[in-house]
């Protein structure tokens, strides 16, 4: 008995920790997306709080760690997504201004 009490206590912050990170992917849009991470990252969460409730620590820390490393990876895609985004759109208005410089640069050509 107090080999599973002494579980308890680092189970209880592995689940805390996933659960903060779960969260933290949520609001970086990792539900849209990177959908498939941010669904394995839930559905192991809440086994991993049943597995709190069930007393079993060792599951629930096991799946907590699942669920952080799932939430993380959902977390980098969606910023990795969000960068790619930014940076087309950079490279697309970058474009378009060298088109109105040189359609500029070839009105302003026959005046000389």
């Amino acid at each position: 008995m107090a080999g599973c009490s002494s579980l308890k206590t680092p189970a209880t912050a592995d689940v805390a920790v996933s659960r903060a990170a779960v969260a933290n992917a949520a609001s970086a849009g990792a539900a849209d997306l990177a959908p498939d991470e941010m669904r394995s990252a839930r559905e192991k969460m809440a086994l991993a709080n049943q597995a709190l409730k069930d007393r079993d620590y060792k599951r629930a820390s096991e799946l907590a760690d699942q669920a952080q490393a799932d939430a993380k990876l959902a977390q980098s895609k969606a910023n990795s997504t969000k960068a790619t985004t930014a940076a087309d759109e950079i490279n697309e208005n970058i474009r378009v201004m060298r088109e109105e410089l040189n359609r500029a640069n070839q009105q302003a050509a026959p005046q000389q």
